[in-house]
């Protein structure tokens, strides 16, 4: 079990240092199906181990590449959804959670192949200020989006955010993927105060190979991310999303298979 942890964990680690994104989305499912967490506690430990490998995986880039303004507006502004996302989930049949989980790994892989252009200088302004009156109503926006989604399936909201900073805030790759990081922080943070109140960090919790999972993830984090910079964006992303539409494919048909049976 810990070595199949050791695994996985280092899979999200890479993702996170890769592409600043990504590893939530296959967090939830490696726990469900390859080390038999059931989706309750899935969930909260996807937050626990998405969190604080964030923090890991910015460590190289905070002095120079995170916009720490919008980091701020944005995971702000999903601190009240994540709650709302938390409080969701305990509500929602395990099986139907994870059709809702397939679903959106689908339209986030279609998202990637398609490509997402870079056009920078919307609201990352030379001088390194934000132009907020542009810009704040769509941070806002991608914030309450993301923040929902990170309290509802238990995902950073990475492989969403890194495409929304680019698309619709304008940021440089290198800044969104850097800014992403110290979103997911937060929004994992937020994500799991509902899980705190309702006790579902004690139901179910694994603590010792949620420890090697996340112990793999941070380790694998730190040169993952120095990689990143050698190897061009459209060859990572377009890789991960082979490789979300592969699980989605697993997920959905182990959970629609379920919930007809």
């Amino acid at each position: 079990m810990t070595g199949l942890a050791a695994l996985f964990g280092a899979v999200i680690g890479a993702l996170l240092g890769l592409v600043g994104g990504g590893g939530g989305i296959l967090a939830v499912p490696a726990l469900v199906y390859g080390l038999g967490f059931p989706v309750s506690a899935a969930v909260p430990a996807s937050l626990v181990v998405i969190g604080l490998t964030s923090a890991v995986a910015v460590a190289p880039r905070v002095r120079r590449e995170v916009n720490w303004r919008l980091a701020a507006i944005v995971g702000a502004a999903g601190i009240p959804t994540a709650l709302l996302g938390g409080v969701v989930n305990h509500r929602l049949d395990q099986d139907v959670l994870l059709v809702v989980f397939a679903a959106i790994m689908i339209l986030a892989a279609v998202r990637m192949l398609r490509g997402t252009d870079e056009t920078g200088g919307v609201c990352d302004l030379p001088d390194g200020g934000v132009a907020w009156r542009r810009c704040l109503p769509r941070a806002m926006a991608t914030g309450l989006l993301v923040g929902f989604l990170t309290g509802l399936l238990g995902v950073g909201g990475g492989f969403l955010l890194v495409p929304a900073l680019i698309i619709a805030l304008g940021l440089r790759t290198p800044i969104a993927v850097a800014t992403s990081l110290v979103i997911m922080v937060i929004n994992s943070a937020a994500g799991l105060v509902p899980h705190l109140a309702s006790g579902g960090l004690a139901a179910g919790m694994d603590w010792p190979v949620i420890a090697v999972f996340a112990l793999a993830a941070f380790v694998v984090s730190l040169p993952a991310g120095r990689l990143a910079r050698r190897v061009p964006a459209a060859v990572l992303r377009r890789g991960f999303a082979v490789l979300v539409l592969l699980v989605a494919a697993g997920v959905t048909t182990r959970s629609l298979t379920t919930l007809i049976a």
